[in-house]
């Protein structure tokens, strides 16, 4: 990505110092200011690492160590490796994409500023929850039986939570979606205590296959029923 033009130096007056400013140092769309001398001190590329949290993690926010390889210059004038730790605070509900800078811990170089280092979330997939926005959705597979006679679901929310769902005195369709409300994420920057929707979709698993008699004593029950 090409920098814009520097603004133009200009002779300082009497007594006061100039600064020059580049827009869209390194692509971040920041500025770097140096004072007035014969040239323009520009500001590192920022470094960027991802920040891999669970949707545990992102529910209930917390803080996560990592750690990362800047480059660094020597009094020398040597650039060399340095491996460095920082803590990143991760909020409740944020989601994928989120970013945590941290001015002036990226890379040097020789004759610039200090780079930034930037840490973006990304969400580990998780076994049984799927994230939709700041909603949950849980698949279920529910045997034909059970979806036909009466069915009983537990499960534990990403907080912990334990939650209990029972179907006695109706039949579960293909496609059937139960919404939980308050049962999904934290909304980030929300009011407080605002959360997203849990919903609850169910498969009914069918028989590969039945004997004629079985067909026989299906058809006999279901007939009738609408």
């Amino acid at each position: 990505m090409m920098s814009a033009p520097c603004t133009p130096a200009r002779e300082p007056p009497p007594g006061k110092k100039v600064y020059i400013a580049c827009s869209n140092v390194g692509g971040g769309g920041r500025r770097a200011f140096a004072e007035f001398s014969s040239y323009v001190v520009r500001k590192a590329p920022p470094l960027e690492r991802k920040v891999e949290c669970t949707l545990e993690e992102l529910c209930s926010g917390c803080n996560k160590e990592v750690s990362y390889t800047r480059f660094v210059v020597t009094k020398n004038g040597l650039i060399v490796k340095k491996e460095v730790t920082q803590t990143i605070r991760v909020k409740p509900g944020w989601r994928k994409g989120a970013a945590v800078t941290l001015e002036g811990m990226g890379d040097e170089r020789p004759g610039c500023l200090t780079g930034d280092a930037v840490f973006v979330v990304s969400e580990k997939r998780h076994k049984q929850f799927k994230r939709l926005g700041d909603d949950l959705v849980l698949r279920a597979r529910v045997p034909l039986v059970s979806a036909l006679t009466g069915w009983s679901l537990s499960f534990r929310l990403l907080s912990g939570e334990k939650l209990h769902c029972s179907f006695r005195d109706e039949v579960i369709c293909p496609g059937y979606v139960k919404v939980v409300k308050g049962g999904g994420m934290p909304v980030a920057g929300g009011e407080k205590g605002a959360r997203g929707d849990l919903r609850v979709k169910f498969d009914v698993v069918f028989p590969e296959n039945l004997t004629d008699e079985q067909r026989k004593g299906l058809a006999e029950i279901l007939r009738g029923c609408t």
